[in-house]
């Protein structure tokens, strides 16, 4: 899957007693993935909210194929999917060190103004980025 790669190493705080990575840690992993993306494209998660735009999410959905566990080295990749008015969609994978398929997802956010709460159009410097994607 093309995309953008992160690698993050698995904490022992974000396993349960058998040393495997607990399902509610997954989504951070994704939130790594999704905000090196932007980063990766030249737009830090920090300066769009300084702008007065936040990205919650609206829909997820995970897959989980086979565990992560305690110190394995994770690559999270994450692609855009699509985008359209404003809305914004990633299909988001993790595999191990070893190239295995661990888990996959897709999320859905929505650009909005943070003093309003309501949906907003992405700026132009993101539709451009969206756009050469």
């Amino acid at each position: 899957m093309k995309g953008h790669d992160v690698e993050v190493r698995v904490r022992y705080s974000e396993t349960d007693q058998m040393g495997v990575v607990y399902h509610g840690s997954y989504i951070p992993y994704f939130e790594i993935g999704r905000v090196e993306w932007l980063r990766n494209k030249g737009v830090s998660y920090k300066s769009l909210e300084d702008s007065g735009i936040a990205l919650p999410i609206v829909s997820m959905h995970l897959n989980y194929k086979k565990p992560a566990r305690y110190d394995d080295l994770l690559i999270i990749n994450t692609k855009l999917r699509s985008h359209s008015g404003v809305k914004i969609e990633f299909d988001c994978e993790i595999r191990n060190e070893n190239k295995e398929l661990l888990t996959t997802a897709h999320f859905i956010l929505v650009f909005v103004d943070i003093k309003t709460a309501k949906p907003v159009p992405p700026p132009d410097y993101i539709l451009e980025i969206m756009k050469n994607n």
